[in-house]
């Protein structure tokens, strides 16, 4: 009777196995109630295919979370990302969306209340001094403004859906150094820029880990595509100017879908 007995144990963990994997799957859950917040790179600025009704926070049909919502199917879907947002447009205008029967959010957010745009405007235009200043001043905001900021939007994120599960995901880095671009800001400027995403996203999924919140990290899997590679995933600057330096659509297909869609 032994043998017996363990072949039902083998396969009564095996059933439970499935189980669990189907009830947790996103796939596979029609009651999931989606919620996408936060600014550009969650719009899916740079990708095209936008969606005309969204006007001027440009939400592509070819964003992330457009492209999950595809995919996946949930019982709901809210997208209210819009270009250029800061943590208060969110706080103050998109958290509208969320309810208390929202199930999952994403979010990135952040980086345009560290100045990223005139911060690229000024290193693209003043040169690697002038870059360097205003990337210390971008990385002072972030260290010590922003982790405030977050904290309270987060909190307002829980309070109205404490129930949810919620995937703060950061930014790329946007260069490759050492070769592969002819013209252009210098890779002392480069590199800098690059270190400031670190600081931003060191800062995000901190504040997210205090939470209770889901990091999602792109950084891996922009490797190889940044500006100056052969593939980059990541426009230079472009007309028009709003989609410089934001993902591609093969940005968001490629890095930042199966980075959301592994946490989600």
């Amino acid at each position: 009777m032994r043998p017996a007995r363990a072949v039902s144990s083998a396969t009564l963990a095996l059933l439970l196995a499935v189980a669990t994997f189907f009830l947790a799957s996103p796939a596979n859950a029609a009651t999931v109630r989606y919620v996408a917040l936060g600014d550009s790179y969650s719009a899916g600025v740079g990708a095209g295919n936008y969606d005309s009704s969204s006007g001027n926070c440009s939400r592509s049909n070819s964003s992330y979370p457009a492209l999950w919502n595809a995919a996946h199917a949930p019982s709901s879907f809210s997208f209210v990302a819009c270009s250029g947002a800061v943590t208060g447009d969110v706080l103050n205008g998109q958290l509208a969306a969320v309810t208390s029967s929202t199930t999952l959010i994403s979010i990135t957010i952040g980086g345009n209340d560290a100045g990223f745009s005139n911060t690229m405007e000024t290193c693209v235009l003043d040169g690697t001094s002038s870059c360097l200043s205003a990337v210390n001043a971008a990385e002072a905001y972030a260290n010590n403004t922003l982790p405030g900021q977050l904290d309270q939007l987060y909190a307002a994120i829980h309070a109205k859906a404490p129930s949810a599960h919620v995937v703060v995901i950061g930014y790329p880095h946007l260069y490759h150094i050492g070769g592969g671009c002819l013209f252009g800001i210098s890779d002392t400027s480069r590199s800098a820029i690059n270190g400031a995403a670190d600081v931003i996203d060191n800062v995000i999924s901190g504040r997210a880990a205090n939470a209770g919140f889901t990091f999602a990290d792109v950084r891996g899997a922009f490797t190889g595509h940044e500006i100056c590679t052969s593939n980059q995933w990541l426009h230079s600057t472009t007309w028009p100017i709003d989609e410089s330096y934001h993902p591609t659509a093969a940005g968001q297909s490629g890095g930042y879908l199966p980075v959301f869609s592994s946490k989600a």
